[in-house]
């Protein structure tokens, strides 16, 4: 009886998705496992709508209940999870609402840090941006959609931070998450990700020449684009979206 209920054990928790190990992140222990379930939610390991069970990422962690009660407390805040009395806790799913309104915030950040950044950006930091597209090229010649994901943020997150304003690149990453999530259902999808490289090198391409009216268009261009790949998702995968 004991052995049929251990191997039921496993079984079940042989289910649980690739996680990054802890060590893999910084801070104390709460944090480390909040940020390791961020993740694994953000690159759909957790499918939208998937129960998570508690007592299993326990084991599977090798952590006690405290800290993955707060990481879900904190995720739960961020809308990535749904805490259901009774029935349990499950990944958040889409909703097209949210998306559109953090491609809204996101856009209005980025274009004002664009339009910045042309005016004041230095050779040095131009050479970063040059280093990260190139990295970009080798990803998507490899195919390597989770580097290219990775090398995409990074140069984002850069162009935000040139601005010198810490706090904008926080609050773009926050309005960003639900698309972010998204976002990777379209990578791998045939010449979508060579299309963003080359959406990349215009926006590069006239911060390089201090353009700040073309970098502007560029990344209002590269943003809006992604928002009508992702319209259609609702329609495609109705069962990841939030019932109407």
């Amino acid at each position: 009886m004991l052995s049929t209920s251990l191997a039921s054990h496993q079984d079940e928790n042989a289910k649980l998705p690739q996680l990054m190990p802890l060590d893999a992140f910084e801070g104390s222990l709460s944090n480390r496992v909040f940020l390791c379930l961020k993740d694994a939610i953000l690159s759909l390991a957790f499918q939208p709508g998937e129960k998570i069970r508690k007592a299993e990422l326990c084991d599977h962690l090798g952590v006690s209940r405290s800290p993955v009660a707060e990481a879900v407390t904190r995720l739960a805040a961020d809308g990535l999870v749904d805490v259901i009395p009774q029935a349990g806790t499950f990944v958040a799913r889409f909703s097209m609402e949210h998306i559109r309104e953090g491609a809204f915030l996101r856009e209005a950040l980025e274009l004002a840090a664009v339009e910045a950044v042309a005016g004041h950006i230095t050779d040095d930091q131009i050479t970063q941006l040059r280093r990260n597209l190139r990295l970009q090229t080798v990803m998507v010649e490899d195919e390597d959609f989770q580097g290219f994901y990775e090398l995409d943020a990074q140069m984002h997150e850069m162009v935000l931070s040139f601005t010198g304003y810490p706090k904008v690149a926080r609050m773009a990453e926050n309005s960003w998450l639900q698309v972010n999530r998204a976002r990777r259902l379209l990578l791998p999808q045939p010449g979508r990700v060579a299309e963003t490289l080359n959406e990349h090198r215009k926006i590069i391409d006239a911060l390089a020449n201090r353009d700040a009216d073309a970098a502007r268009l560029a990344t209002r261009d590269h943003l809006r684009r992604l928002i009508q790949k992702l319209e259609p998702l609702e329609r495609d995968h109705p069962e990841l979206f939030m019932a109407k």
